[in-house]
């Protein structure tokens, strides 16, 4: 009997694809194989990119018509696809020319040789718009004004292209022929032509530059005007911060060929040309003009000059705010950095060809003797004369601190006897030679050019107590009741006989240091060009505590070692990294507060010294006084600008200044809400010198429920109970990423 089987529908298919399979192979030959189809592109869309770079690959002009290429990597170099005309994409162009201003008129009219500027083909005529201006707002003179611009890609149809491989081309909207309105602008092949990117996305946003002579293609070896780096900027400001125009301008090559000579701001009357702007911003609240008839006139006849700019939609940025960190504020060389690595153009700003720098800090009224009227300020300040020159000028006021620099302090006969220390100390000079007492200076009532011993270096200095605390271990060079001096040697001996210092039982084995906080005196320049040099300090014959002479801080390190009864040899122990000094110098050069010698704040200012009772009953730690220094917060202080951002640790921290549990024994010293002592643990205190005004009930108990103290009576409570775990949780990195870095 024959079986039968049922086939469901699925058995079916199976069956019938393999039939016909069979089928078609006894169908003879398949025919010969197609062509490989290409290769496909490698790439991630622009969309989902986490990081773009563009890039110029190549220029040129032709009749006019601007046409470029460009490509897109992301930070692996792998190409970014999908680039649209419809993304924010914009594009700019300008040309680097020759310019003679003239000055005057008729037979009066002198030229003035500005070298070269760049001058942007794409221009608008501005006219204020009064309902951006605040009601009262002083200090500003609204009236037209021209304004360099860039193109919208989307403005055009057919002027992008994607050519689906990473790579995009471009055809300016703007031909450079024949510029004449509203700013006119003659276009030469044989000037150097610079073709702007500015791309913004939703999380960041992209620049890029080309320069290039359109009549030989060449890209190096061509005129160029590329006189300061970004680098430059980093050393105050986070590269982050620096995001202007809504975010989307990032680049110093793009802004310096938008603000060009001829741009203006309609609603304040104000230049907003590069070198005038920067340089007006960074003069901040030391902004002064000439105006001894003004009932705000200060005792040299100046008032404030503010430089303030209307941005879109009506914001006023008052840049009268701003704090500029760098003292002495006229060393150039703070921004104008030269030497090796730097810029092609670095020492153009010694170049005596702009009066725009001059002006914009200084205004055409600095003082009296000078017309406002008249804007060149090169018909007099130049070498050889009437005036000193800006390199001149700007050398006299540096001069005292770049010798200095050399300056050092030499230490010997360093002993202890019962509880009496004495030391010599000599002041040398930058050829090693001593230092008279006559040239010595005391800078303020309240800071004399001073030696510091200190002990503990290794941990959070000597323990606040009034035998000592700083001013117990300070001891003042032209003070006779601790210091003797011997002018045939120009020696100073100290001797704390008569001081208030309490020496440790026994500084064996302890790191200890001697800090010289000594300035001394120097000539000033000025009219005449008198030579800077040092000399004896003059006070006021009213106010013998008013240093009437220019003085300037030694800088040398501290005298580090371990005490051991008989000689300097063993080095101290290396306190553990908090602070790079470093980034603090590069930002505030050598003048910060006082006792200028690099910087040392930590020697007096510790955890434990006492609360300032003028000031609120706030601490004097210098943690506290570094985190709430007004300046290092510009979110919300001075101009509210953002460019310092101080939840970035590391702005001034090292990589591991942050790590929390290294000093378990260090206590704080705070104010209560009431005004009362209270003592604090370790890594809570830390946190407390910037978060103590914030921190709510369930913040206290999560430091209490850690080992942290917040309610201690005095140090030594808050060492027996205080058992923090804070750094199990709280490593460096997650510090940086809670403070949103």
């Amino acid at each position: 009997m024959m079986k039968q089987f049922n086939f469901n529908a699925a058995t079916k298919a199976v069956l019938g694809a393999g039939l016909l399979s069979f089928a078609l192979i006894g169908c003879g030959s398949d025919g010969d194989d197609g062509s490989n189809g290409e290769d496909g592109i490698i790439g991630v869309n622009i969309d989902s990119a986490k990081s773009v770079n563009a890039v110029f690959t190549s220029a040129k002009v032709e009749n006019g018509a601007v046409f470029v290429d460009f490509k897109l990597e992301d930070g692996n170099g792998v190409a970014v696809l999908g680039l649209t005309k419809d993304h924010d994409l914009r594009f700019g162009i300008a040309q680097l020319t020759h310019e003679v201003r003239t000055f005057g008129e008729g037979e009066e009219a002198v030229e003035f040789d500005r070298g070269f500027q760049w001058q942007a083909y794409i221009n608008a005529e501005k006219t204020p718009n009064e309902d951006w201006i605040p009601d009262g707002e002083t200090d500003i003179n609204p009236s037209n004004q021209f304004q360099a611009n860039v193109e919208k890609a989307s403005s055009c149809e057919t002027c992008f292209v994607d050519n689906k491989d990473g790579t995009y081309s471009y055809t300016f909207q703007q031909n450079v022929s024949g510029v004449t309105s509203p700013v006119e602008v003659v276009y030469s092949a044989e000037n150097t032509q610079r073709a702007t990117l500015e791309l913004e996305l939703p999380s960041f946003a992209v620049n890029a530059h080309f320069d290039w002579q359109p009549s030989t293609g060449l890209t190096e070896d061509i005129q160029s005007r590329d006189v300061v780096s970004i680098d430059a900027c980093y050393t105050c400001h986070q590269p982050d911060s620096i995001a202007f125009h809504g975010g989307r301008r990032i680049d110093l090559e793009n802004c310096a060929s938008c603000h060009t000579g001829t741009s203006g701001d309609p609603e304040t009357g104000n230049s907003v040309d590069f070198t005038y702007m920067i340089h007006a911003i960074h003069k901040g609240d030391a902004r002064t003009t000439y105006a001894p008839d003004s009932p705000d006139a200060d005792e040299k006849g100046n008032i404030p000059a503010p430089y303030k700019v209307i941005g879109y939609g009506g914001g006023v940025h008052d840049y009268g705010k701003v704090m500029y960190p760098q003292k002495p504020a006229a060393d150039c060389a703070a921004c104008h950095v030269t030497g090796e690595n730097a810029p092609a153009d670095a020492e153009l700003f010694l170049a005596n060809q702009s009066n725009t720098a001059c002006i914009a800090c200084h205004t055409t009224m600095p003082k009296a003797y000078h017309d406002p009227s008249d804007e060149n300020c090169i018909s007099c300040h130049i070498e050889e004369g009437y005036a000193r020159s800006g390199a001149e000028a700007h050398g006299d006021a540096t001069k005292r601190y770049k010798a200095s620099q050399d300056y050092s302090a030499k230490f010997s006969n360093i002993k202890v006897a019962g509880d009496v220390l004495t030391f010599d100390v000599q002041i040398l000079n930058e050829n090693g030679e001593p230092v008279a007492k006559e040239f010595i200076a005391n800078p303020s009532k309240y800071t004399k050019s001073s030696v510091y011993f200190s002990w503990d270096t290794d941990k959070d200095y000597p323990a606040y107590t009034d035998g000592t605390k700083y001013s117990a271990r300070g001891f003042a060079l032209l003070n006779p009741d601790v210091s003797s001096y011997d002018p045939a040697t120009k020696t100073f001996t100290i001797d704390s006989t008569k001081s208030a210092l309490e020496l440790p039982a026994n500084l064996n084995g302890k790191s200890v240091e001697l800090f010289a906080g000594v300035a001394t005196c120097f000539k000033a320049g000025g009219y005449g060009r008198p030579t800077v040099e040092p000399t004896a300090c003059q006070y006021d014959e009213t106010d013998p505590t008013k240093l009437l002479t220019d003085a300037a801080y030694i800088q040398d390190a501290p005298l580090g070692f371990t005490w051991n009864d008989t000689d300097t040899s063993e080095p101290a122990k290396a306190r553990r990294d908090i602070i790079d000094s470093s980034k603090c110098m590069g930002c505030h050069n050598q003048e910060i507060v006082h006792y200028d010698n690099g910087v040392n704040c930590q020697t007096c200012h510790t955890p434990d010294k006492g609360l300032n009772k003028w000031g609120g009953n706030v601490p004097t730690s210098f943690a506290y006084k570094a985190h709430h220094a007004e300046g290092h917060y510009l979110k919300y202080a001075g101009v509210g600008s953002s460019t310092v951002v101080k939840t970035d640790c590391k702005t001034c921290h090292t990589d591991s200044g942050i790590e929390l549990g290294r000093s378990p024994d260090r206590a704080w010293r705070y104010g209560d809400a009431d005004g009362n002592d209270i003592w604090v643990s370790s890594d809570a205190g830390a946190c407390l010198s910037c978060h103590q005004k914030y921190l709510s009930d369930s913040g206290k108990a999560h430091i209490t429920t850690n080992g942290g103290i917040l309610d201690g009576v005095d140090a030594e409570d808050v060492q027996n109970r205080a058992k923090e775990a804070c750094s199990t949780c709280h490593s460096p990195e997650k510090v940086m990423e809670l403070h949103g870095h």
